[in-house]
């Protein structure tokens, strides 16, 4: 395992139309509304935790995406950051602490990323670092029959008897990936093989995003900006 690992979550103005389609396509991909991440040492301890909401006016959320998180327009205007800005900052911690990314329903959370690093110019460092999904490597923990994979809440009952408060607020639900990651951890239903194991599957998620149009140049063009504005 990495020295550092990346809970990363999002809330977003609702979901793809379709999920094999290019990033230039805009009207099929969702906008992020919230982004936040934490970064941790693998034992445990947290180093940092970020939390965004998206204020850029080229995008309205669903209503039924509203519905599900709460944040409203208003709210996202008064309280947002730059879509530049904020992607800016993740791509800097990516850098940084060439993290394990972890999430639940992680290729949901890298394609959103993907599409906003996208429209924001710039490339995509979480292509080159591995992932991991704790919805993925829980579903013996499944009980309903007719369902695949258990839902983040779900999960988070199961492993501390206690309901998960503030759901589809980013930063909660990173929070709770984390303590879920860590707890799946220490009860041995995660170990370093299985992270290993399941990268083959990520690295498909991570193909299908390079089809999308990322490329070599825009990445070092993304690259010497840095590089600059910390000369600079």
């Amino acid at each position: 395992m990495r020295p550092y690992l990346m809970f990363i979550d999002t809330e977003a103005s609702g979901l793809p139309k379709k999920w094999n389609v290019p990033y230039s396509q805009d009207d099929n991909w969702p906008h992020i509304v919230q982004l936040s991440w934490l970064v941790c040492t693998r034992d445990g301890k947290e180093v940092k935790r970020q939390d965004y909401y998206i204020n850029n006016n080229d995008f309205k959320s669903a209503a039924s995406a509203i519905q599900i998180h709460g944040i409203t327009e208003e709210f996202r205007q008064r309280r947002g950051k730059d879509r530049s800005e904020v992607m800016s900052l993740l791509a800097a911690d990516l850098l940084e602490y060439s993290p394990l990314i972890v999430g639940h329903f992680t290729e949901l959370d890298l394609h959103m990323i993907g599409a906003d690093f996208y429209r924001s110019g710039m490339g995509n460092p979480a292509l080159t670092l591995p992932s991991f999904c704790t919805m993925m490597a829980t579903s013996h923990f499944v009980r309903n029959p007719q369902m695949k994979y258990v839902r983040l809440g779900e999960l988070y009952s199961t492993l501390f008897h206690r309901k998960l408060e503030n759901q589809h607020n980013a930063l909660a639900d990173a929070k709770a990936t984390a303590d879920c990651f860590f707890e799946l951890l220490k009860n041995g239903d995660i170990n370093d093989a299985k992270i290993e194991n399941q990268q083959a599957e990520m690295d498909k998620v991570k193909a299908e995003i390079k089809s999308t149009g990322y490329g070599i140049p825009v990445l070092i063009v993304f690259l010497l900006t840095v590089l600059i504005a910390f000369l600079l």
